[in-house]
C-alpha cells in the first residue's frame, strides 16, 4: 500500500503524545500499535519501510520499540521528528513510574499495600518464564543456537560480569557458523536505491547527542562527587545502555545482580516489585531501571534528602538509559541500512537472540529462588509464590490475557488472602 502524504509536524506530534499514554503490552504490543496506526490506519509509512526500520532497531542495543518510534519520527520529519517521537514515547511512563515509586516507598510497608505488592511477585516470575519459553521456541532452531543458549546461562551464572562478553561471543559464534544457522527471515530483500550518506551533518548530530548524554552525568559528578549513589547510577546505567541487546528481559539479569548484590540499591523482592510496576505502566519495559535508580537514591541518599536523591537518581537513570538510543538512530540508521542485507550479520544477531534465552533462564531462576525461598527460610518455601506462579504460568500459556490484567489479578489475590488471614505480612 503506497504511503499517503506526510502528516504535518503538529499532527504527528499529537500522535506521538497519544502513543506515549497507550503503549502497553511490552515491545511486541507497542510495535503492533505503531504498525496499526502508522501503516494500516494512516498510511504514513509503507509496509516495507516499517519492516526495514524494525530490522534496524533489532540490530541495535537499547529498547527497540522506543527506537522504532524515534526512527519513524525521524523518517517523517527529520531530526526534530525523531527527538519528539522518542521523548514522548518515554515521558508519560517516566512521570507515572516516579509517582508509583514514591507511593511504594511511602506506603509499601502498610500491610494491605504490602500484600498487593507481594501478589505481584509470582505474576512477574511467571511472565518472565513465559517470555523465555516463547522466545526459546522461536529462537532455538538448531544445535549451534542451543549450545550458545546453554553456554550463556552457565557463564552468567558463574561469572556475573560476563554479559557484555556473552553478547559479543554469541555474535562472533553466529558470524563464524552462519552456514549452520537457518534464519527465519533471510536477508534477501531487494536493496533499495540508497542516498549517499552526508557525513558532516551526522558528525554534528553525533556530537550534540554525546554532549547531551554526558552533560547531566558530568554536572552531577562535579556537584555531588563521583562516589555519590546518583552519580554511580549514572555511570552504571550508561554502561548498561550500550549492551542491552535483546531488550529489557536480556539486560535485567545483568542489572539486577549488580544493583542487588554489588551496589545494594534494593532487594530482590523490591526488584520484582519494580518490574511489576513497570509492566502496569505504558512505555518501554526497561523503565524498571528508573525504579532501581529511585530506590538506590532513596536508600543511599548521602548528603541529600532521600526524596531528592531518589528523584535525581531516577531522572539520571532514565536519561542515560534512553539518550544512547537517539545517538544510535539519528546517526547510525543510515549505516545499519547498508548492513541489513548481510546474511552473516543476520546469523550473528540470531545467535545473540539465542544467548538472550540463556540469560533469561538465569534471570528467571535467580528471581524465583529468591522469592520462593526468601532469606533465612531455605527449608520453608513461600507456597503462595510457588503455587500462584505456576498457576499464572499455566494461564499465560493457554490464554491471551493481557499482562496488566494478570498483574492486577495477582495483586488482588494477595490482598484477599491477607484480609482473609491466610497470608500474613
Amino acid at each position: 500500500m503506497p504511503a499517503s502524504p506526510v502528516p504535518s509536524f503538529r499532527e504527528a506530534l499529537h500522535f506521538w503524545w497519544k502513543l506515549g499514554w497507550i503503549s502497553f503490552g511490552g515491545p511486541t504490543g507497542q510495535i503492533a500499535i505503531m504498525h496499526r496506526e502508522v501503516v494500516e490506519r494512516n498510511s504514513w509509512v509503507d509496509e516495507k519501510r516499517f519492516l526495514h526500520a524494525l530490522n534496524y532497531c533489532m540490530l541495535l542495543p537499547g529498547p527497540e520499540a522506543q527506537q522504532l518510534a524515534t526512527f519513524l519520527g525521524w523518517y517523517l520529519h527529520g531530526v526534530r521528528g525523531g527527538v519528539c517521537a522518542g521523548v514522548l514515547f518515554v515521558l508519560p511512563s517516566a512521570f507515572i513510574l516516579w509517582a508509583l515509586s514514591l507511593i511504594y516507598v511511602w506506603y509499601g510497608s502498610v500491610p494491605i499495600i504490602a500484600a498487593a505488592f507481594h501478589g505481584l511477585v509470582p505474576a512477574i516470575i511467571a511472565i518472565v518464564f513465559h517470555a523465555m519459553l516463547k522466545l526459546g521456541g522461536k529462537t532455538l532452531r538448531d544445535t549451534v543456537r542451543w549450545i550458545v543458549a546453554i553456554a550463556a546461562a552457565v557463564l552468567i551464572t558463574f561469572f556475573h560480569d560476563s554479559y557484555p562478553l556473552v553478547v559479543l561471543g554469541a555474535g562472533l559464534v553466529g558470524w563464524i557458523f552462519h552456514h549452520q544457522i537457518k534464519n527465519t527471515h533471510e536477508a534477501d530483500q531487494e536493496s533499495e536505491k540508497q542516498k549517499p550518506i552526508q557525513i558532516v551533518p551526522l558528525i554534528r548530530t553525533a556530537l550534540v547527542c554525546l554532549a547531551l548524554w554526558f552533560a547531566p552525568l558530568l554536572a552531577f559528578g562535579l556537584w555531588l562527587g563521583w562516589g555519590h549513589t546518583v552519580v554511580q547510577e549514572g555511570i552504571f546505567f550508561s554502561k548498561a545502555a550500550l549492551i542491552t541487546f535483546g531488550g529489557a528481559y536480556a539486560v535485567l539479569p545483568y542489572v539486577a545482580q549488580h544493583a542487588v548484590d554489588y551496589y545494594h540499591w534494593l532487594t530482590p523482592e523490591q526488584m520484582l516489585h519494580g518490574f511489576g510496576l513497570a509492566e502496569t505502566t505504558p512505555g518501554p519495559l526497561i523503565m524498571v531501571l528508573q525504579f532501581i535508580g529511585f530506590l538506590g537514591g532513596w536508600h543511599q541518599p548521602g548528603s541529600l534528602s532521600p526524596l531528592t536523591a531518589a528523584t535525581l537518581g531516577s531522572f539520571l537513570t532514565t536519561w542515560v538509559t534512553f539518550a544512547p538510543s537517539f545517538l544510535f538512530i539519528l546517526v547510525g540508521a543510515p549505516f545499519v541500512e547498508r548492513l541489513i542485507h548481510v546474511a552473516a550479520l543476520q546469523s550473528a544477531m540470531s545467535a545473540v537472540s539465542a544467548a538472550v534465552v540463556g540469560v533469561m533462564a538465569n534471570f528467571a531462576l535467580w528471581f524465583a529462588l529468591h522469592a520462593i525461598f526468601p532469606a533465612g527460610a531455605a527449608t520453608h518455601p513461600d507456597w503462595f509464590v510457588l503455587l500462584t506462579g505456576l498457576a499464572t504460568l499455566f494461564v499465560l500459556g493457554v490464554t491471551k490475557i493481557d499482562i496488566p490484567i494478570v498483574i492486577g489479578l495477582c495483586a488482588l489475590l494477595g490482598v484477599i488472602l491477607h484480609l482473609a488471614g491466610i497470608m500474613g505480612l
